[in-house]
């Protein structure tokens, strides 16, 4: 789904910016063969599956699970599919999961997403399946105690998901810079997502980082030159965000959360001049610490000069 600008507000501020979904609102994002997100997500389930698929002790994720997947398999019947006996199968890749057992369905399907799905421990391989079906990262977050319980996060935003698991909501938010609202408003969000609505909202920021995959032991962060111009600059930057959204479980209290990153280079992002104004603006609102928390302190000139530029309808 493109990104909605409108979610772009000035004055910048770190809050939960939540909007209620419509009735027919999606909410997951089928992989096909070759997109960006399957390559990544293989990669990291194959290399690093105990840093993607992490569970708290004597957590039970089965009814989150069954929810997940009985939602992906109404709103994606032609993608998904699950049965009363718990197989799930990706019919668009060509592999199933019956029991614990992965098993091709259709001979032109990838072999390096079996290899994947063999290497994973065998009660994580249905939600592995699931995770190279799909675009989206997923968590369940615990209404009660406010805490997150299960993640399966192949491509997180410069956070390390084996630092966040089993933590409360507001601890998990505590590196975030300006966090005051984030924090303030945590068990509220927890029981407000995990009641009878569905909610979604959307995070960005400008990153001079190519890879959807940002886990801080896997990709380093680089520092933006600083002998280039503001168009030069402005090449090497990236619109990353992401859209979350909430699959409640209201009988437990508890709600799937489901996280599609998508990153796109921002010249060809910032395709309208009221895209650029609205993202200068809120650059310009950032205070000291935010700029410092998403690693814009020595770029915020420079793409504030092209971002305006932008605005005025100069090709950059």
């Amino acid at each position: 789904m493109p990104f909605d600008f409108n979610a772009v507000s000035t004055p910048f501020r770190m809050q939960p910016g939540l909007r209620r979904l419509g009735p027919s609102a999606a909410q997951l994002t089928p992989n096909r063969s070759g997109d960006r997100a399957l390559r990544e997500k293989l990669a990291v389930l194959t290399a690093h599956a105990d840093q993607a698929l992490l569970s708290s002790l004597g957590f039970d994720p089965q009814p989150a699970l069954l929810a997940l997947f009985q939602h992906a398999a109404v709103e994606h019947p032609e993608v998904w599919r699950c049965e009363a006996d718990g197989s799930v199968h990706a019919m668009h890749l060509g592999w199933a999961v019956r029991g614990e057992v992965a098993t091709a369905t259709h001979p032109d399907a990838a072999h390096a997403i079996g290899h994947c799905l063999a290497a994973v421990a065998p009660h994580w391989r249905r939600t592995a399946l699931f995770c190279l079906a799909f675009a989206e990262d997923l968590a369940v977050i615990d209404g009660r105690s406010a805490c997150i319980p299960w993640l399966a996060v192949c491509l997180p935003s410069h956070w390390a998901p084996e630092d966040k698991i089993g933590r409360h909501f507001g601890e998990v938010h505590a590196p975030v810079a300006d966090n005051q609202l984030l924090i303030a408003a945590s068990d509220h969000l927890a029981r407000l997502v995990t009641g009878s609505e569905r909610w979604e909202r959307w995070v960005w920021n400008i990153t001079n980082h190519p890879h959807l995959d940002a886990h801080p032991a896997r990709q380093i962060a680089q520092s933006w030159p600083r002998d280039a111009d503001a168009d030069q600059l402005a090449t090497l930057a990236f619109l990353r965000t992401e859209r979350q959204t909430f699959i409640p479980l209201s009988d437990h209290r508890q709600a799937v959360f489901t996280i599609h990153v998508e990153s796109q280079p921002l010249v060809q992002a910032v395709a309208e001049p009221a895209h650029a104004h609205r993202l200068h603006d809120a650059l310009l609102s950032m205070s000291t610490a935010v700029l410092a928390y998403r690693g814009l302190t020595d770029a915020r000139e420079r793409m504030l000069s092209w971002l305006h530029s932008r605005g005025a309808g100069r090709t950059a």
